[in-house]
């Protein structure tokens, strides 16, 4: 396919062509490729530098998640043709590591895909059958500052085949996504976020919980308070509050209940009474050992060889019958 029959046309079809394609984005490429943009920029002091990675992540059928990515290295004098060795070599080491993500596309930075692209996904092809494009657009307007699919610089791309003019090209379909994240990822993006200041994310986790505690503990004294003065006749009694206090009682945990209070001992000295005997297992082992070791040291010269050659062991459970009738 020469190039004029596609320089005229858009690479990608239009917006009412949807693709059946179930996407999940996770924070970790995003900030990868945020990051591997900002820092070419610096390298090499160009504003649209050219930026080439590749997509690792899982595919069931058609729902596909982009959860790593690592940068693609092209060949010397030619930005277009993908060092294939460095790719291969990339992949075997992150497979070594994560053995459940293969490579299920690549990644770049441009305002719209080009033909240039559709070349450079030919290249792919040989490392997945219909391999993902995954493009950041920076200049694609202002950014909102939540998490949300549809206010991040990125969009993805599925590959398919165009039928025009009874000719077939290579074309993309824009496919949504949604930002996947797991409890880790958000720590780890909240912390990024603020810059890593104010502590690890494990400071500011339980700089949160206490917080919440704080908070519970000063409604529950003014709970208390209230009661306390209901009781001295100094407030009002309100039947709704008391009521709701009742209900909220009888809603925790029955911790001072007899039977359960019976039944926690139980298991607790049961617990217990098995960690003892596990420590009085280990203790007896330990005596043995140190018995037989003192038999040893103190038979002397003694030939305590049976008819076999072998050295009779005179520990305890284990004594031949030369030694019993010695020790008795």
């Amino acid at each position: 396919m020469s190039a004029m029959d596609t320089d005229d046309l858009p690479v990608v079809l239009p917006s009412s062509t949807v693709s059946g394609l179930s996407l999940s984005l996770h924070p970790l490429p995003i900030l990868n490729i945020s990051e591997h943009l900002t820092r070419l920029k610096l390298q090499k002091n160009s504003s649209s530098p050219f930026v080439l990675g590749a997509l690792l992540g899982t595919q069931n059928g058609r729902e596909v998640e982009i959860v790593n990515t690592f940068e693609l290295a092209t060949e010397e004098g030619d930005e277009e043709k993908v060092d294939h060795g460095s790719l291969v070599s990339r992949r075997d080491q992150y497979k070594q590591v994560f053995p459940s993500l293969e490579f299920i596309g690549w990644y770049s930075v441009a305002s719209r895909p080009t033909t240039s692209h559709i070349a450079l996904h030919e290249q792919f092809t040989n490392y997945s059958s219909t391999p993902l494009l995954l493009l950041l657009q920076p200049a694609s307007g202002p950014i909102s500052t939540s998490v949300n699919a549809q206010t991040l610089p990125f969009k993805a791309y599925e590959p398919t085949i165009e039928i025009r003019d009874r000719k077939s090209r290579s074309v993309f379909i824009e496919a949504a996504y949604n930002v996947e994240t797991g409890e880790a990822e958000r720590i780890a993006v909240d912390w990024t976020a603020r810059g890593g200041g104010g502590g690890t994310s494990l400071e500011s986790h339980l700089q949160t919980q206490r917080a919440a505690i704080k908070m519970l503990h000063e409604r529950i004294l003014v709970l208390v308070q209230y009661v306390t003065e209901v009781i001295a006749g100094q407030t009002q009694k309100d039947q709704t509050t008391l009521r709701s206090l009742s209900a909220l009682i009888a809603s925790l945990p029955a911790s001072e209940n007899r039977a359960f209070r019976e039944e926690f001992e139980t298991e607790y000295e049961d617990v217990q009474l098995t960690a003892f005997l596990s420590t009085l297992t280990k203790s007896a082992n330990i005596l043995n050992d140190l018995v037989d070791k003192h038999l040893v040291l103190t038979s002397g010269g003694r030939d305590d060889r049976g008819p076999g050659g072998a050295r009779r062991r005179a520990g305890p459970g284990r004594n031949m019958p030369g030694d019993w009738d010695r020790m008795h």
